[in-house]
């Protein structure tokens, strides 16, 4: 019982990854703009979330070859795959960059909930709890360490969710029947696409884990269940107020509604949300680019405490805690972060389909089955339609002019998904049939050579 607790502490990286504060602001936003209605794109986010980190996982517990290393081995035969692979590696790179800013000005926020302190003075703290935690700490220790502001993450949001006392009804309504509000789209696709982000998926298949495939599957599920839970107790908060959403409104809310418990609570949440994704932005950058960079896997260099692997990590902090201290998003990174992840992501949750298929990297008994290809196959088909609608959406930032109506936005997302759709499918298929074929006629080589 004590090591799998253990494990379900371990895998509850990838939840401290995904609940950031641009995901609380999300949450906490649609539930102030829509109730409990939209409680149903967060249940189905949580599910995707764990199918696609389920698959990264698997592929490295069954060939040792995490994500990155898989994508370099079959794509780095051709000069376009060597440009994709360097095309996602700067993406995770750039994107952890820019929105470590958030993060670190997201748990700022926090503690200014509670404390009247200069906020560049909470940003150097921040940063020196960040910086000692990964100078003296190995990856397994951060996983461990970021599992538990996770649970004392759960439990500010939970807590003041519980006593709200939501109406209950409404709540398994908004979570098991989908709706569609007008104007909210978009922000269905938000509530997705801040649970299902590329980076994790190397971050999952890149920390080291001795676990069997069977506990593996049970811990992932779990923590990454329960990091589902805090982001719809979030949505319960953020629906106990009225009007435009805002951290202060909704702590001012929570203070005269229930006291200032509820007030520090939020406070205490919200930096535990900005503490934990701004230690795993740039852990899950430097793995990242060992798993891509280094091809004698195993150099010194690229070990945890190597310099090129302490380079990385520092780097993206660094980059953080200046703007932080600036007190300034850097705008234009994370707008070019957003149009890059809109083209990684799709190509990312593409690619880890067609591996879970190959039997070459895995094998008979460990490729996806059927009704998992099904499910897996409609997650890959959103997250499709979030990226190509990230990457319209960042060019109208871009040139700061509503090139298109979110509504045309969303309908050629859609369209263009499902044009991609079908020749990837085709391909799985092809790819399947081929090597199953290939394995039989072995087999039958074999049969016939002991005969």
């Amino acid at each position: 019982m004590k090591q799998r607790l253990l494990n379900i502490l371990f895998w509850s990286v990838i939840s401290a990854a995904f609940i950031g504060p641009g995901t609380i602001a999300t949450a906490a936003s649609a539930g102030a703009g829509f109730g409990y209605l939209l409680m149903w794109a967060l249940v189905f986010s949580t599910i995707a979330c764990m199918v696609l980190q389920e698959s990264s996982a698997r592929i490295t517990t069954v060939s040792g070859k995490n994500l990155g290393e898989a994508l370099r081995i079959f794509l780095f035969d051709s000069k376009i795959g060597r440009m994709t692979v360097y095309l996602i590696l700067t993406a995770i790179l750039l994107g952890c960059a820019a929105f470590e800013t958030g993060n670190i000005l997201g748990a700022v926020a926090g503690v200014s909930l509670i404390f009247d302190l200069p906020a560049w003075q909470i940003t150097i703290a921040i940063g020196v709890c960040a910086f000692t935690l990964f100078w003296f700490g190995s990856v397994n220790q951060i996983a461990k360490v970021m599992g538990l502001i996770v649970a004392f993450m759960g439990l500010c949001f939970l807590t003041t969710a519980i006593v709200i006392r939501p109406p209950i009804l409404e709540m398994f309504q908004g979570a098991f029947i989908p709706t569609f509000p007008v104007g909210s789209e978009m922000l269905i696709l938000a509530l997705i696409g801040t649970t299902v982000v590329p980076y994790n998926l190397f971050l999952g298949s890149g920390i080291p884990n001795t676990q069997s495939l069977s506990e593996m599957r049970l811990s992932l599920t779990i923590a990454i269940g329960l990091g589902g839970i805090i982001s719809i107790a979030v949505m319960v908060v953020g629906a106990s107020i009225a009007g435009i959403f805002t951290f202060e409104s909704l702590a001012n809310e929570l203070a005269v509604s229930l006291g200032s418990w509820a007030a520090a609570l939020l406070g205490l949440g919200l930096f535990a949300a900005g503490f934990s994704s701004a230690v795993t932005a740039p852990l899950a950058a430097a793995i990242t680019a060992r798993s891509m960079l280094d091809s004698n896997r195993g150099s010194i260099e690229w070990k945890e405490g190597g310099l090129y692997f302490r380079f990385v990590w520092m780097g993206i902090l660094m980059i953080g805690i200046g703007f932080g201290i600036a007190q300034v998003q850097p705008i234009p990174a994370i707008i070019l972060a957003q149009a890059l992840n809109g083209v990684i992501l799709p190509l990312v949750a593409v690619f880890l389909l067609i591996m879970v298929n190959n039997v070459r990297l895995m094998n008979r008994e460990t490729i996806n089955s059927n009704w998992f290809n099904l499910l897996m196959g409609l997650v890959v088909f959103i997250t499709v339609i979030i990226g190509i609608s990230n990457l319209a959406r960042a060019l109208t930032n871009l040139f700061e002019i509503q090139l298109l109506h979110e509504d045309l936005i969303f309908y050629t997302s859609l369209f263009v998904s499902l044009m991609i759709s079908w020749p990837v499918w085709r391909l799985i298929k092809k790819v399947r049939i081929e090597l199953l074929t290939e394995e039989n006629m072995n087999d039958d080589n074999e049969s016939n050579g002991d005969n």
